[in-house]
């Protein structure tokens, strides 16, 4: 095997027992996150949790305590300078030259990837409805977004890390975004995505590991979660029955005053819950997985029940 074809089999992002310290406190304790390359990968946990001390690390802005981190077959504290030419970085909070354009902002950001698409900065300025002549100065935060997006997009990289990418931009630009990262996507990037707007990584991502105190607590398709996750069940019952008990296989079934039933039920006793509707004249029916919002949610009232 080639060393060319050795790189391409191994993870983008490959992280095992990460370990980072601000003092007394540890900010990741043990943390595993493995990427593959071509995927996208949402990156999901609330406010402390760890996700941007992690991009921090991948960054090589912060030097880990303990563990190992491979960035694209290089280590991204040794390796920071070369690594940075092959990835671009989109924060959710950018900062930009208050006496430079936008324009020339992207240029600069893209000359030191090694260069941008010029066909392709001009498509997503207009796509993203930037004014490339403003100064930072004058842009809102929405339109600095803009401009880091576009430069990390135009850029020819393999890998973009994006931490709340979308912060502040309006909903219309938000499904540019989404469409710009499935061409990205269908190029062969590899993308991790951390996000608080679950819509935009259940859209994108093909995996998506969720974060708890410093460390991987669930990770997998959407498939691979909702496998381990009720349905959610809407119904409506001409004769609904005299106690939801006889609803068996059904959890916490509740039907209010217009015969309209809402439950849950484990994927492997849909059929079961089916039958059981059907006697008692079920005249309509849904029956939906988890989104990912609910995923996430659930995650986290089971550890923090699990803890209690």
């Amino acid at each position: 095997m080639t060393a060319t074809s050795q790189a391409g089999s191994m993870p983008a992002i490959s992280i095992e027992g990460l370990v980072k310290e601000f003092g007394s406190f540890r900010a990741l304790d043990g943390l595993d996150l493995e990427v593959a390359r071509g995927e996208v990968h949402g990156f999901l946990g609330p406010n402390g949790a760890g996700k941007s001390t992690t991009i921090r690390v991948l960054l090589g802005l912060l030097r880990a305590n303990a563990g190992r981190v491979g960035l694209l077959g290089g280590d991204p504290w040794r390796d920071v300078v070369a690594l940075h030419r092959r990835l671009a970085y989109v924060p959710g909070d950018v900062v930009l030259w208050p006496g430079l354009s936008g324009g020339e902002a992207i240029d600069l950001l893209g000359n030191l990837r090694g260069g941008l698409d010029k066909a392709r900065r001009a498509d997503l300025i207009e796509r993203f409805e930037l004014d490339p002549t403003k100064r930072g100065r004058q842009y809102s935060k929405g339109n600095r977004q803009k401009v880091a997006i576009v430069a990390a997009l135009a850029s020819d990289v393999e890998l973009l890390i994006l931490d709340e990418p979308t912060s502040g931009l309006d909903p219309l630009m938000e499904a540019v975004f989404q469409e710009e990262i499935a061409k990205e996507k269908a190029k062969g990037t590899t993308v991790l995505l951390s996000s608080h707007i679950m819509s935009e990584v259940e859209a994108l991502a093909d995996r998506v590991s969720i974060i708890r105190q410093g460390r991987i607590v669930q990770t997998g398709t959407l498939a691979d979660l909702r496998g381990q996750t009720r349905l959610r069940v809407k119904a409506v019952l001409e004769r609904p029955p005299a106690d939801v008990s006889m609803l068996a296989p059904l959890h916490d079934p509740v039907i209010d005053e217009h015969h309209r039933l809402t439950a849950t039920v484990e994927p492997d006793r849909v059929n079961e819950a089916m039958t059981v509707l059907t006697g008692f004249q079920m005249s309509t029916l849904t029956v939906e997985p988890a989104s990912l919002e609910e995923l996430f949610l659930r995650q986290y009232d089971d550890q923090t029940a699990a803890t209690a």
